[in-house]
């Protein structure tokens, strides 16, 4: 799989993530976390499943940084 690909997977998973913890269907990629109603303890949430669903401890500075569903794939991919 190339990485666009897997980039683009990325971003869709995290757009779900939010989705489900927002309860909001409509998260794009570029959706901020703030601006669709998250807040620093929902923003746990995401972090948590993003641990669980890639195996990448990302912190809250980085959530701050990247809070969309493109910002936060495109941190997963550096990382992991």
């Amino acid at each position: 799989m190339s990485s666009v690909d897997t980039t683009s997977a990325d971003v869709e998973g995290v757009a779900a993530i939010f989705r489900r913890v927002l309860e909001n269907a409509a998260v794009a990629a570029d959706s901020d976390f703030f601006l669709l109603g998250g807040d620093s303890l929902i923003a746990t949430r995401v972090l948590s499943a993003v641990a669980r669903t890639y195996g990448v401890e990302l912190s809250f500075e980085d959530f701050l940084l990247a809070p969309t569903p493109a910002g936060l794939a495109e941190l997963i991919a550096n990382v992991g």
